[in-house]
Order: C-alpha cells, then sequence, then structure tokens
C-alpha cells in the first residue's frame, strides 16, 4: 500500500485520514482554530482546509496550492524537501499581508504533506510597530535619565526607590543597587541622608525643595509629586544638584573677574601714564570716548580719520594710536599736507628718481611712505593734498604699492595711514575738491576730536597742567584765584589747546607775582567775562525788587564761596558774622 497521500473529497472515504465521520470530525475540528489551516500533499493538492483558508484564497479540499496561492508552494516544497524543519514567514496575497507557519507532516518517518497554519499579519505589525515605538520612547528617557548632569531619584507612593541615574551614583557615592528597592525612611533612619524630599512630598502632595548635607557636599534636593488622572499619587522625581561644585566654580568665576579686573586697571595706569606723558587730559565724557576709540583702534590696521579744529590735538590722538598699535617700534612719520608745494607734494610723498625734474638729487630720494614702511604715516590737513596727489594715495591704500615720481617700476610698502583734517570734507566732496573714494578709504575708522570748549570738565585740570609745566621750566610756582579760574573756565578757546597753552605760558611768564588774579589775565577774557556776570545779574521786569535782591544776594554768596574756602572767611569778607552767613546760605539752598 502506497504511504503517499491522495486528495480527498469532503464526501467520499477515499482520505487516508479514516472514515467519513472522522473526516467530519476533523473538519469541525479545524474550523474552530480561528487561524487559517490547510494540509497538502506533496504534490500541491489541498487534502484539508478550514473556512478560513476558504474565505482568504479559497483552498478547498482537492485543489491545487499551486494556482491558489502560488506563492506559497515554492515555501512549503522547502519544507518538504527537507531544507527546512520548519518554516516561518510573512507573504503578502491581495492587498492582504499573512504570518505563515509550514511544518512538514511526517508518515513512518517519510514527509507526506505539509501543513500551513496563517494569519493575517497587519494588525500584528502596527502591534509590532506600536511596539518598537515605545522602544524608541523608552529609550530616548533612559538616555535622558542616564546623561543628565543631575541626579535623579524615582520612588513610588510609598517612598520606595525605583530608580536612580548614574549622576546619583557620583553625587552620593553609592551604587544603585544598593539603594534601589529600599525605603526612604530606612536610608534616613540609617543616616544615609539627613532629609529626605521624597517624603516631604509624600506629606505635602506638592513640589517641595530643601537644602541636604552628605560628606561635606552641599546638595539641593527638588521633589516632584506624579499623579494619575484620578489624581492618585504615583511616583515621586527628585532632582539632585551638587551646588558644592557650583559654589567652587563661582569662586573660580570670581577670582578670574578680579584678575581681569586687576589687569585692566593696570592697563588703565599704564594708560593714564602715557597719557600724562602726552599731556593728555580726558575728563569729559567726549574726551575720554574719543581716547578710548584711539586706543581700541590701535589695535587694528585700519585707516583712520582724525576730525576735528585746529588745535584740538589731533596729532596727540594719532600719537596715541601708534603707541598702541603693534606697528609702535617702527616710525611714526608726519607730514602737513598744507604746508608743502602742490608742486612738491607728490614727490614729497612717493619720492623721486634722479633726474624726474630740475633741481631733483642726483641719486634720487625716497618718499615718506617708504620711509614709514612697517609704520605708521600720519598725513595732517589731508584735505589740502592737490587732486593728482588725491589719485595716487588712493591707488597706494587699494594696492600697497608705490611708484617714484620719474620711475617705472612699482615696489610694496606696508604703512598703516592715519589722517585728519579741519575742513568739513561733505562740502569739499560736492565742490568737488575732494574724491569721495578716497574720503571713504580714508574714513575706515573716524574719530571725532571734541574743542577745547566742548570739554568743560578739561579746561581747569589742562590749565593747571600748563601752568605747572611752564613755572618748572621758569623756575617759579603761580597759582590762580577763584575769580581768575572762574573767567578762564568761562573762555571759549578759539583757538582750542594750542590757544590755552600760550595763555598759561604768558601768565606764568609776565604776572608780577605768584597769584594769578583777574587783571593779569588777557584783556579779550576779562571784560567779556564780567559783561556776562554783569548780564546775569540784571534785573528782569517780571521780577519784583525782592526777588531781584535776593538773585543778587545769592550770586554774591556764589562767588564769595568760590573765593573761600570756609564760612568764617565769607563772613571776614562780606562784613557780617558768620552766623548770617549760615542763615543766608541754607536760604538758598546753598549750605
Amino acid at each position: 500500500m502506497s504511504t503517499k497521500a491522495k486528495p480527498a473529497s469532503p464526501k467520499g472515504p477515499t482520505s487516508p485520514f479514516g472514515p467519513p465521520s472522522i473526516d467530519r470530525f476533523t473538519q469541525a475540528l479545524v474550523n474552530a482554530m480561528g487561524v487559517g489551516f490547510l494540509a497538502v500533499d506533496t504534490i500541491g493538492l489541498t487534502i484539508l482546509s478550514n473556512a478560513i483558508a476558504h474565505d482568504s484564497f479559497g483552498a478547498d479540499p482537492g485543489s491545487d496550492l499551486k494556482e491558489t496561492f502560488p506563492a506559497l508552494w515554492p515555501k512549503v516544497q522547502q519544507v518538504l524537501k527537507g531544507r527546512h524543519l520548519n518554516s516561518e514567514f510573512s507573504l503578502r496575497r491581495k492587498k492582504t499581508n499573512y504570518l505563515i507557519k509550514v511544518n512538514p507532516i511526517v508518515f513512518d518517518a517519510e514527509k507526506i504533506g505539509a501543513i500551513c497554519v496563517f494569519v493575517e499579519s497587519s494588525g500584528l505589525e502596527e502591534m509590532a510597530m506600536q511596539m518598537s515605538f515605545f522602544q524608541e520612547i523608552i529609550g530616548e528617557l533612559e538616555a535622558v535619565i542616564n546623561s543628565s548632569s543631575e541626579g535623579l531619584w524615582i520612588c513610588d507612593a510609598e517612598a520606595n526607590v525605583l530608580r536612580m541615574n548614574p549622576a546619583s551614583e557620583r553625587i552620593h557615592e553609592i551604587k544603585a543597587e544598593d539603594v534601589i528597592g529600599r525605603n526612604m525612611e530606612d536610608l534616613v533612619a540609617e543616616g544615609f541622608i539627613d532629609k529626605s524630599a521624597t517624603l516631604e512630598v509624600i506629606k505635602a502632595r506638592q513640589k517641595v525643595s530643601l537644602l541636604q548635607h552628605r560628606k561635606g557636599r552641599k546638595l539641593v534636593i527638588t521633589g516632584t509629586p506624579v499623579f494619575d488622572p484620578e489624581g492618585r499619587l504615583i511616583r515621586v522625581v527628585s532632582s539632585v544638584r551638587d551646588i558644592t561644585e557650583i559654589e567652587s566654580l563661582q569662586r573660580e568665576l570670581e577670582e578670574q573677574e578680579a584678575l581681569k579686573d586687576q589687569f585692566r586697571n593696570h592697563m588703565l595706569e599704564l594708560q593714564h601714564m602715557e597719557f600724562e606723558s602726552k599731556r593728555v587730559i580726558a575728563k569729559s565724557p567726549c574726551m575720554v570716548k574719543a581716547l578710548r576709540q584711539a586706543i581700541k583702534v590701535g589695535s587694528a590696521d585700519s585707516s583712520v580719520l582724525l576730525l576735528g579744529e585746529s588745535g584740538v590735538g589731533k596729532g596727540l590722538i594719532a600719537e596715541i594710536i601708534h603707541k598702541n598699535s603693534p606697528r609702535a617700534e617702527k616710525p611714526l612719520i608726519r607730514i602737513n599736507c598744507g604746508s608743502i608745494p602742490d608742486s612738491l607734494i607728490e614727490s614729497e610723498l612717493f619720492g623721486y628718481e634722479k633726474g624726474a625734474f630740475t633741481g631733483a638729487n642726483a641719486g634720487g630720494k625716497p618718499g615718506y611712505l617708504e620711509l614709514a614702511d612697517s609704520g605708521t604715516l600720519f598725513l595732517d590737513e589731508v584735505a589740502e593734498l592737490p587732486p593728482p596727489s588725491q589719485v595716487k594715495l588712493l591707488r597706494f591704500l587699494e594696492d600697497g604699492r608705490i611708484t617714484r615720481l620719474g620711475g617705472t617700476t612699482s615696489r610694496t610698502v606696508d604703512v598703516r595711514i592715519l589722517a585728519a583734517t579741519h575742513r568739513n570734507l561733505d562740502e569739499m566732496i560736492n565742490q568737488g575738491t575732494f574724491r569721495l573714494d578716497l574720503y571713504y578709504r580714508l574714513k575706515v575708522v573716524p574719530i571725532q576730536v571734541p574743542a577745547v570748549r566742548e570739554r568743560k570738565d578739561c579746561i581747569l585740570p589742562l590749565i593747571h597742567h600748563y601752568i605747572d609745566f611752564f613755572g618748572k621750566k621758569s623756575g617759579i610756582q603761580k597759582r590762580l584765584t577763584r575769580a581768575a579760574s572762574d573767567a578762564l573756565l568761562w573762555y571759549s578757546y578759539p583757538g582750542n589747546v594750542r590757544e590755552l597753552m600760550n595763555i598759561c605760558e604768558r601768565l606764568v611768564v609776565m604776572t608780577e607775582t605768584n597769584l594769578i588774579d583777574l587783571k593779569d589775565l588777557p584783556n579779550d577774557i576779562v571784560p567779556r567775562y564780567q559783561e556776562s556776570m554783569i548780564q546775569t545779574a540784571e534785573w528782569n521786569s517780571s521780577m519784583t525788587l525782592q526777588q531781584a535782591l535776593d538773585g543778587v544776594e545769592r550770586n554774591i554768596l556764589i562767588q564769595s564761596m568760590r573765593s573761600h574756602d570756609n564760612q568764617r572767611g565769607m563772613a571776614l569778607a562780606l562784613g557780617v558774622n558768620q552766623s548770617t552767613i549760615a542763615r543766608k546760605l541754607e536760604k538758598h539752598g546753598l549750605g
């Protein structure tokens, strides 16, 4: 008798599996399985199938698997041929994915067919995707918790430790396995910690912060409750920050800041010494700003345009820029463009070759740009440059190369250009006497140097400085009365610092006594000052007599205060007693 299974009909007794009654029982059994089921013989004919196999792809007993599910047959063959003991795989048929498992049917040690069990995998795949998504989220949360620099403790509602991250292990100097599963009350009782934020949160049912000490370290613990949708406490998350390290870092930052301040003060002292040696006095904000700009731009290599009236000290600012630059050890060459004839300015700037013009030196001559190589060239009164020289200067600023007058070859020189003018270059550009492109090449960094009349806070320090300076040169010491100081402070100095220096030198040389008073000041200062004082004391028609008298009295008191150091001296000078002076000062708000 052959052992091969033959196709069986659900109606006939031709099946090798038994009589029809058994076939009906078997059929009922496989129909109750809840998953797809079919059995095939070695040539692919269906021996047995259930309703799910019939509904899914028409697999009935006697049907050929190669026709009903062509993609499944090769997998069955692999199992029948012994390549796999069983096989699990996923196949798609008519927009449906199936998860299928194939096992061989062995009878008398011979494979006589195979059983295929299958289920739609769409739901399984969706569940698998959701599981994968949740696993990714869990993995990310694990990574966040483990990488946090703050210590994290997670406890349940009974204060049992569920987990702690590596930062907590480092901060508390303990292994997680030594505390996980233990209760916070026990840890406090054993002295492991002196306070528990978790226990406080459980009592208060709200966020709690406290300071904790452990092994000489200061820890800030913040406990946060976690509630479920019904409002039940399910977890307590405590974050731990080691402020011992923060305080240490704060101290280091403070020390660094102190060093920075010390360095800054040292630099300011050096700058002050430099300014004193160059007679730079900066008390007014506008002058302080100009000096700060000069020092700051010194470290760069940009062209600088110094703007300001004649005599304000633009040359001194240029020297400060040079002294605070990397070129400080190289030459600072000065040239006043307004003092050189137009016919010679180009040869002075760029030099000339022998025979370039009548009267030229036989061997030629380098220009100021060559002499300033690796250093700085200061072009004072740059607005006086004639147009041809403006063109050549612009070309040099663009490529750094010069050609001597009468020469045919160019050479490269490394020169920083500082320029200054008291002229209004915008007007000159509109008039066509100064090139716009040269203006912008020079004005990379503009610095406005204020006039003396704009530096009220600097005037008296400047006057005292120069009176002392010229007094030391002459071997005598002079000082100013308060009235003379007020008059000099009031004056506008149209000639700026240069005029102020000349006035100070004249006062030191020409004053007969050591005290410089109003009568010693130049005639163009005193009359205007006195006229101004009279005008401030004039009666206004809208004023009452008492208001006018009060105004005069107040001005007299102010002038007396400037001339005397105390109330006793004021009383003696004004012919009243000291109590009167005190009362009147209080009356006028001068006390």
